[in-house]
């Protein structure tokens, strides 16, 4: 199945993939034993797409100590870059506390897919300040051709409209479904914000996020607008 991915998303022009096993309670996160998995696989794929290790970073208590702790145990490849994800029925008002933390340790929070998120989608307002904060936001790019329903595709949407999005990505599981592919996606975008801003939610941002690199595509996010119109 890893494989196929790979060979599926080297076909639709992706060059790189990064890895994400969860972290949190669950699912024990060995960087060690991973990177030997994600080594492997390169062996098997070849030279495309190049293959990164990072992690689906959940926001506990425990985790964020433990990342403060040791700040290049979690991140993509030895970047400042953290993925990280928020639970589906609750988000503590202290996160933005943890994301002040974790700036402070050298590390860059990428909340992974607010769009899908119940509680986030209904209160885009802390997605906005999050952005303005200098947290990069990702959202899943099968949202805007519908895959995950018109809700998050609204929310999806809005967020580019008013420049709070910062990277596309596939947060691919299989070949069928959730399907390793971003071309499609970012046409989607591009009927949205426009051929420039869409390459850079796929190619340039992308590549200065595994490079270690300042994004070069971090406008402020029209946080005003987002006042008068309200919740999605």
């Amino acid at each position: 199945m890893c494989v196929a991915m790979c060979r599926t998303a080297a076909a639709d022009g992706i060059t790189h993939m990064v890895a994400t096993p969860h972290a949190n309670d669950r699912y024990h996160y060995d960087r060690t034993y991973l990177q030997s998995l994600v080594d492997h696989l390169q062996q098997l794929v070849g030279e495309a797409p190049q293959l990164s290790l990072g992690c689906d970073f959940h926001l506990s208590y425990d985790n964020v100590q433990d990342a403060l702790a040791n700040p290049t145990r979690y991140v993509i490849g030895g970047t400042r870059y953290l993925l990280v994800e928020f639970s589906n029925y609750s988000i503590p008002q202290q996160i933005s506390d943890s994301f002040h933390k974790l700036g402070d340790a050298g590390l860059t929070p990428i909340i992974t897919h607010p769009e899908r998120n119940p509680i986030l989608r209904e209160n885009l307002q802390r997605v906005m300040e999050w952005a303005e904060q200098g947290c990069v936001i990702q959202v899943t790019g099968s949202v805007l051709t519908g895959f995950w329903g018109e809700r998050s595709q609204r929310a999806a949407e809005w967020l580019l409209e008013h420049q709070a999005v910062h990277v596309l990505a596939t947060d691919a599981h299989d070949t069928v479904k959730r399907v390793p592919i971003l071309s499609t996606s970012r046409d989607a975008a591009s009927e949205i914000c426009g051929d420039e801003i869409a390459d850079a939610l796929v190619e340039a941002n992308p590549y200065a996020i595994i490079t270690n690199q300042p994004l070069p595509y971090f406008p402020r996010p029209a946080a005003t607008s987002y006042r008068k119109s309200g919740r999605n």
